[in-house]
């Protein structure tokens, strides 16, 4: 079974969770991990025989164009992440599509290369976004990686299909969808796709939910993390 393993390549002050206490005012004058800390997982893939594809915001790769490049490199697929890490919901669709733009060349320039791949800051191609795939697939885009089919208080589809596969945009064009996993458990769908469900889920929930979805519903996983949720030395934010 083909799994995919997938890195949201930001800082861990943009986190939409901090966008009250940490200004994108002050963003440029902290400190930059993500460098480190993305080195450090590229490392520990290589050690493992693990290809993954590397969700990049823009604003780190204006910032960090080597970095870029040097995922690249290592044979790992470029995708999109947006420029600026807000929130879906919260542009207009003008916005969304200028930036979705940007980042798209941003990244091509960088890796002479097409970008082929999508996903919204913390997922938030929800239903009152789903626009936004109409703009994904104007761009060029070919596959999207936003959509959770979960409920959740910041992002959500939990009606949309759990596992891989062709969708129609509003408008009528088609995109693959790469949705973040979940299970089976307990009656309900569990989140078992990485990140903060890694991070306070025991362990058994993700293994037992990741077992189930390739060994009894013979389906492929989408597994995500970020650079600084391996990073001991992350500043604390109050």
């Amino acid at each position: 079974m083909l799994n995919a393993m997938t890195v949201d390549v930001e800082d861990y002050f943009h986190v939409s969770a901090f966008a009250n206490t940490i200004p994108r005012s002050t963003w440029d004058a902290r400190e930059l991990r993500v460098e480190e800390n993305t080195r450090r997982l590229l490392r520990l893939f290589e050690q493992r025989g693990v290809v993954a594809t590397f969700f990049v915001l823009g604003w780190v790769a204006k910032r960090r164009p080597s970095l870029v490049r040097e995922i690249q490199a290592l044979g790992h697929e470029i995708a999109s992440h947006g420029m600026s890490h807000e929130l879906v919901y919260r542009q207009t669709p003008a916005q969304f599509r200028a930036e979705t733009i940007e980042s798209k060349a941003l990244l091509e320039d960088l890796t002479g290369r097409a970008v082929r791949g999508y996903r919204a800051a913390s997922y938030s191609i929800r239903p009152d976004s789903v626009w936004a795939l109409d703009v994904l697939a104007d761009a060029g885009f070919e596959y999207d990686s936003s959509i959770f089919p979960i409920r959740h208080d910041r992002y959500g589809m939990p009606d949309a299909a759990r596992s891989p596969g062709v969708i129609v945009t509003p408008k009528g064009e088609r995109l693959v969808e790469f949705p973040l996993t979940t299970a089976k458990l307990f009656g309900m769908r569990v989140p078992v796709a990485g990140g903060g469900y890694f991070r306070l889920l025991p362990y058994w929930v993700t293994r037992t939910g990741l077992r189930q979805v390739n060994e009894q519903e013979k389906l492929p996983f989408v597994f995500y993390l970020h650079p600084w949720e391996i990073d001991e030395g992350q500043p604390r934010i109050a």
